[in-house]
């Protein structure tokens, strides 16, 4: 994700930072000088763009691997229909591909986000950057949603015990419905995830932000990770409709069940109540919630070490 631009201040933080302290002048004596100079050095947003897909996609396959059986849970509960029963094996269904995936689309999240909000900061006035991470967060949802979808797809489909291994599910797909199979509730995914990151993003910002000017200090393991939950809680939980028609779309497989988002919400709303429509708030929000904590948290980690690694390779050089 970020890099660093000082040794003791993540990239983050720094963007976080730059919001209301673009004018040097204007910052306050008694804050550290490490916060007091940081804006004075130029971004690299190559080497950003770098950093965000090493650390994004560690942090992503952290999450992944360590949270997938609840994630397996919620999506079981918001596939079945009425009051059917949850199946509780296999909640291990689909990781080892999935993990790939992961991997991949966080990286190009992450890759994406930071250079862009890092160039927002630039250009906007100092009133409007906090605008910054909720553009970026809106850009890199996109960008990575090319392999976010299929990802997906694949994933609740084995969730929901439809398919063996992840191989045979992409073929059934492929052979099925062709290759717009694997893009199946495209523009569900993209109602749910472009809100939610940017929100997520946005509110991760500037609760660091906000914290750090109280504390005047950079903040420790714990309070990222806090503060990350914090985020991802709020965010999956006000976002946990748009989830449950993404995971029908997305599992109805060639029934063609549902004609779209919105026929999909109307006849889960007639056929269910509209209660429905919050299944798995529950497991969504402690998966999210927990999440969050783990991802930010291993984030600002990894980034931090990049950021070390970064610098005793330069001083190599130059000694």
């Amino acid at each position: 994700m970020v890099l660093e631009r000082s040794s003791s201040q993540t990239a983050s933080t720094d963007a976080a930072f730059s919001l209301t302290m673009s004018n040097p002048e204007k910052i306050p004596n008694d804050f550290p000088a490490s916060i007091r100079v940081a804006e004075c050095v130029p971004v690299d947003l190559l080497r950003v763009f770098y950093g965000g897909i090493v650390t994004g996609g560690i942090a992503g396959v952290v999450v992944e691997a360590a949270l997938y059986p609840i994630d397996t849970i919620k999506t079981r509960l918001q596939a079945v229909h009425g009051e059917g029963k949850i199946i509780l094996k296999g909640l291990y269904s689909g990781l080892a591909g999935n993990l790939a995936g992961v991997l991949l689309a966080s990286s190009l999240f992450v890759g994406v986000y930071e250079p862009t909000k890092q160039k927002l900061l630039e250009t906007f006035p100092e009133n409007f950057g906090a605008l910054a991470p909720l553009i970026a967060g809106v850009i890199g949802g996109a960008v990575s949603s090319i392999l976010r979808v299929p990802t997906e797809v694949v994933k609740q489909r084995m969730q929901t015990c439809q398919f063996a291994s992840a191989s045979d599910c992409v073929r059934v797909i492929l052979a099925k419905e062709g290759i717009k199979g694997l893009y199946t509730g495209y523009g569900s995914f993209l109602l749910r995830d472009l809100p939610f990151d940017a929100i997520q993003f946005c509110l991760y910002e500037q609760l660091r932000l906000g914290y750090k000017l109280a504390a005047k200090r950079d903040l420790n393991d714990a309070e990222n990770a806090i503060i990350g939950a914090f985020a991802g809680a709020i965010t999956g939980a006000v976002s946990t409709p748009l989830d449950v028609i993404k995971t029908r779309l997305m599992v109805q497989g060639s029934a063609n069940q549902y004609n779209g988002i919105c026929d999909c919400a109307l006849t889960i709303m007639r056929e269910e109540g509209k209660h429905t429509l919050w299944k798995g708030i529950g497991p969504r929000v402690l998966w999210i919630g927990i999440g969050g904590s783990i991802f930010f948290g291993v984030l600002e980690k990894t980034k931090q070490l990049f950021e070390q690694g970064s610098q005793k390779s330069t001083n190599s050089e130059r000694d």
